[in-house]
């Protein structure tokens, strides 16, 4: 199944004696307080724990047979004497319902909460299958995953470690973040022309200059792989990540974070030969040469708006679209009858999405695959409250809960459609849940 998102949001705390400032309604964190911290942690399974890749139903719950590239969990941590935030990025194709809650459990004794944790996933579909790291999967279906409960302990470790060791490298850094458009790298996969064309680029800098992250967003699936592939690899995503790192050296931590790419693939590369692993490669080698350029212009600031606020938004009635038995209950093996038993247990009756505002960044969590309409939609207004000059879509942010297009789209029916489980009506619930939570940001 091509998979997850959502999103989240968290009120501003008030000023301490401390020092701290404020400037059109957003705290902003003093020169001396704001730090950060990065960390990475492999998260290629083991062979043996026959993880299977998600994003395909054709694979039938295969596991992986090999490694072709690794794929990676990295955490920055924020923290400003008052508050503290972790931003997640994950090479696997989303993340279930179940798994957040799961992991703030983890670090509950480290004083981390729901509000103070962002996941987001690349989408890969050459990685671990989310269902199998769901327990709350007990269907026994194969096209869908079969629920793996040493593969999701796995998992959850890695998380766990990875947000720690985060915290424990805080250091004193400079933020800046830049946005450019850029032509010919992404299609409307549905037809039509419009597309999400802007990439942006955040760097964390020490204040002693050294690269510390950089933070990528651009969007598109990451699906050159097919369902015959069956190896682990982070796709394009993956590739542009390491190819910004040995560019910019200096043990630096590039993490990809996508946005509303619901209905956005990539454009391979003219000359990139018939392989799909070489035209993966030779497309993140590319973007990230990209990225780096516009890397080396983005201007950091040591005093910026540090920010969040998660917000929860109520979904409509749980539904399938007339064409789901076509398409997406063909691939993944699914009857009516045993699909009425799934929805409840399977897809929440809300999501929560948090925003993040980190200078002129803001990120807004979406809880599933986005149509870019609906994304371009949810940036232009969450700019316009926020005052960010650089808003985002944090896509497949801590929960995969489907495909979220327009009504009229969803009417128009098609894959997408027919893997949106919330009817015609889940577009304009996000989109208004999310923008509400945009705006708490400024109280």
């Amino acid at each position: 199944m091509q998979k997850p998102m959502r999103a989240f949001v968290v009120v501003c705390l008030s000023v301490s004696a401390m020092g701290g400032w404020w400037a059109g309604g957003i705290e902003r964190a003093a020169a001396s307080r704001l730090k950060a911290g990065v960390a990475r942690v492999d998260l290629t399974p083991p062979l043996e724990l026959n993880a299977p890749l998600g994003g395909y139903g054709e694979r039938m719950n295969r596991p992986a047979e090999g490694v072709h590239d690794r794929i990676f969990a990295k955490a920055l941590v924020l923290a400003d004497g008052q508050k503290k935030f972790a931003l997640v990025t994950v090479d696997i194709v989303g993340f279930p319902p179940t798994l957040k809650p799961a992991l703030v459990g983890r670090l509950a004794d480290g004083g981390w909460t729901k509000e103070q944790i962002m996941l987001l996933a690349s989408h890969s579909h050459t990685s671990i299958e989310m269902n199998a790291i769901n327990p709350a999967n007990t269907f026994q279906v194969p096209q869908i995953g079969i629920y793996n409960p040493r593969v999701l302990d796995f998992v959850m470790e890695r998380l766990v470690h990875v947000v720690q060791d985060a915290e424990r490298q805080l250091v004193p850094v400079s933020v800046g973040t830049s946005t450019i458009s850029i032509d010919g790298w992404s299609r409307n996969r549905r037809g039509g022309d419009l597309t999400d064309k802007e990439l942006t680029i955040t760097r964390v800098d020490t204040t002693q200059g050294k690269p510390l992250a950089a933070f990528v967003n651009f969007t598109a699936h990451p699906t050159f792989m097919s369902g015959e592939d069956m190896l682990f690899s982070g796709d394009w995503p993956g590739h542009l990540q390491r190819t910004l790192e040995s560019l910019i050296g200096e043990g630096v931590t590039a993490m990809y974070y996508n946005g509303a790419e619901g209905d956005q693939a990539p454009i391979g590369r003219s000359d990139a030969g018939t392989s799909r692993w070489e035209r993966a490669e030779r497309y993140g080698r590319d973007l990230g040469i990209v990225a780096w350029t516009q890397w080396k212009q983005t201007k950091t600031l040591e005093d910026v708006a540090f920010a969040y606020h998660l917000h929860t938004v109520p979904l409509p009635e749980r539904t399938w679209h007339p064409d789901f038995m076509k398409t997406g209950g063909a691939e993944y093996g699914l009857s009516e009858k045993l699909f009425e038993e799934m929805l409840p247990v399977m897809f929440p009756s809300q999501a929560e999405s948090i925003s993040l505002r980190l200078g002129d960044l803001l990120i807004v969590g979406i809880p599933g695959e986005m149509a870019a309409s609906l994304g371009l939609k949810v940036k232009s207004e969450s700019g316009r409250i926020s005052g960010a000059r650089h808003p985002v879509i944090g896509g497949l942010a801590d929960a995969w809960i489907s495909y979220i297009l327009p009504a009229e789209e969803y009417r128009r029916g098609g894959y997408e459609s027919s893997v949106s489980f919330y009817g015609e009506k889940l577009g304009d619930a996000i989109v208004t849940g999310v923008i509400a939570g945009v705006g708490e940001l400024k109280r």
